[in-house]
Parts: structure tokens; sequence; C-alpha cells
């Protein structure tokens, strides 16, 4: 896992210019920064940089460090000038004397982007399907006792589940639907998580048992395979190459005003060449008033939109894609526009 991380990172950052022409710095930065436990590369960033996404323009890797793209506890960043430009340094806090029984130090768990138990439940599981893949998905037929709703160690009967995909399970239900503000096209449907199962007998219907679970388990509750718990835990923050345009279609947790580290839905994905670590500007949609200066009373204004905040992609779907609210300058709500920022 490490070493794909690694890699990743690697692959990225020598993709960017070493060095940018200008970068906005914070007026107060700090001349060092020594990395502790807690701590983020975005919240680090953010104490060098105006605009933390900028960190990849002026990062300096290191050769003689192991793992220079790797930030750990002890660790000490520090911003100096080369040939007139902003650089961030890097150096390894973590030493060790060696002698001949001792030849190497394993380092701590290196630092992540962003607040990783915001966004775990969203990594390991899916959460967004299309139509037709819920519609072609194996459901919950009935139970053993003949109950409407079951539980862990609940034994049900499934059809539709295909021996070539494996035992393992997850068991969903259809949730919220996405559709786009703006064409009105059908975008996916939320998947609601509701328990992990295991297939103990193949046929039609197939015997299920029941295992973990997070809510009921209902007829007609879907089963989609199990995709190895295997995530990016790293991620590049960068503006999109292009200029994006979008809107928040959802938030989850049923609240009306999101804050910071809340998850939103975009209604932009894969197809629009949106990627995990691209970072976008949220600006609350101006809202339709009624002039009453104006002798008809009937004729409307819309307000402009106003700056709100900033938020990282860190999930991509075809049509959909999920984002972290990184700052959060007044309350955002669905609806409200995304764009790459300025």
């Amino acid at each position: 896992m490490m070493r794909r991380l690694f890699i990743s990172l690697l692959f990225v950052l020598l993709s960017v210019p070493a060095m940018a022409e200008t970068v906005d710095l914070n007026p107060n930065y700090p001349k060092r920064h020594v990395v502790v436990s807690g701590d983020t590369l975005w919240d680090i960033s953010g104490k060098f940089l105006k605009h933390p996404w900028h960190w990849p323009d002026i990062w300096y890797a290191n050769p003689q460090i192991e793992n220079p793209h790797l930030i750990y506890p002890g660790d000490i960043i520090s911003l100096v000038y080369r040939d007139g430009r902003p650089v961030l340094e890097l150096t390894r806090g973590t030493t060790v004397k060696l002698s001949p029984e001792i030849r190497e130090t394993v380092l701590g768990k290196a630092i992540p982007t962003i607040p990783l138990e915001a966004i775990r439940p969203f990594l390991t599981r899916p959460r967004v399907v299309a139509e037709e893949v819920l519609a072609a998905a194996p459901y919950i037929v009935a139970s053993s006792d003949e109950r409407l709703i079951s539980g862990a160690g609940d034994t049900v009967y499934a059809r539709g589940v295909d021996e070539q995909q494996g035992k393992n399970y997850s068991v969903f239900r259809g949730g919220k639907i996405y559709t786009d503000p703006e064409t009105d096209e059908l975008l996916g449907y939320e998947a609601i998580y509701t328990a992990d199962a295991m297939v103990s007998e193949m046929g039609d219907p197939a015997t299920v048992t029941l295992r973990l679970t997070t809510r009921e388990v209902l007829m007609g509750d879907k089963l989609l395979p199990v995709v190895e718990d295997d995530y990016e835990a790293n991620f590049i923050p960068r503006a999109p190459d292009q200029q994006i345009d979008g809107y928040i279609i959802s938030v989850f947790d049923g609240v009306s005003q999101v804050g910071q580290y809340q998850i939103v839905v975009l209604n932009r994905g894969d197809r629009d060449d949106l990627q995990v670590g691209h970072v976008l500007s949220v600006h609350q949609a101006g809202k339709t008033i009624k002039d009453t200066v104006t002798a008809d009373k009937k004729d409307t204004v819309t307000l402009p939109d106003e700056y709100a905040g900033v938020a990282m992609v860190f999930k991509t779907f075809e049509k959909v894609s999920y984002a972290i609210v990184m700052k959060a300058n007044r309350a955002i709500h669905v609806n409200d526009k995304v764009r790459s920022p300025e």
C-alpha cells in the first residue's frame, strides 16, 4: 500500500513544475514547521500558502531523503528561496544511531492530506450506483423465518446471485435519486449500506448469512460484490487543468447547511475530467428577489453569487463525485455552485 502511495505521489509531483513563477504566500507564514501527529498536509500548506492546493508547485523533493514525498511527525518543513523563488523543503526529523544490530528505522505513519476519518466510510464502500447496476443487482426475496426485517446472524434468501462474483457481498438499498439541476439527466442513485453478507449456498434463491449490519435489512434490498478494501489515502490537492462548473446536488447526514469537513455530492464526475484531488471553489448561489423600489412590483433581480469556501474531490464516479468541504466562509447549501478556483 505504502509503495503504491509513494509511486502515485512521485508521478504527480514530477509532472508539475518544480517551482511556480508566482505563488501567493500566507502573509504570516512561519520560517519552519515541525510536523506533529494530527497534522494534515492541507493544514501545513495553509501555514505557508494563501491557497493550500498550490503546495506541489513549490515542493522540493530532496533526492537524499528516502520517500521525500511522504511527510511524518517530527519532520521539519521550511520555506526558503532558491533563485528568488519560494521553495518548501523537507528535513527528515527522525534520526537514529546505527549499530551492528540495528540497520534501519521504521518511521511513523505518514500524515494524510485531509482528515481521513471524515471520508473513510465513503472510500470503503460504493455509495453511488448507476440505474442499470441497481436494477440488475441480486436482491433479497425472503428470510428464513418469514420476518420482514432481518439483522446480523440472520439467514435470508437472494435471487440473481452469480457464482462468478464470489461469496462476499454488501447489502444496499436505493436512496436519493441524483439528477442534474440543469438538464434533469438521471446521474445515479444513492446506495445506502445496510449490511455485510456471505453466500453459504448457491442457488436460485441463494442462501445468504447476514454478518455486520448498520441498519435493518429489508426484503428487496440489493446485493453488490464486495470491492477490495484498498483505497488511496493520500491525495494531491490541485486546481483542475480545465474549467469546471457544476453544482452541489446533495449533502449527507440530512443537514441543510454545510460546514467544514462535511461531504457533498457534485454533478460532475469522470466524464467531465474531474479527478481525485481537484480543488473547487464553492459559491453561494445568488437569490432572486423582488425589486420593491421600481414601479413594477413584479420586477425581480438575481443577486451575485458569493464566495463560500473550498471543497476537494476525493472520490469520483462516471457522472457524479464526492467532495469534502475544506473551508467554509459562510453556510453552504444544496444547489450552490462549484467551479475551478481563480
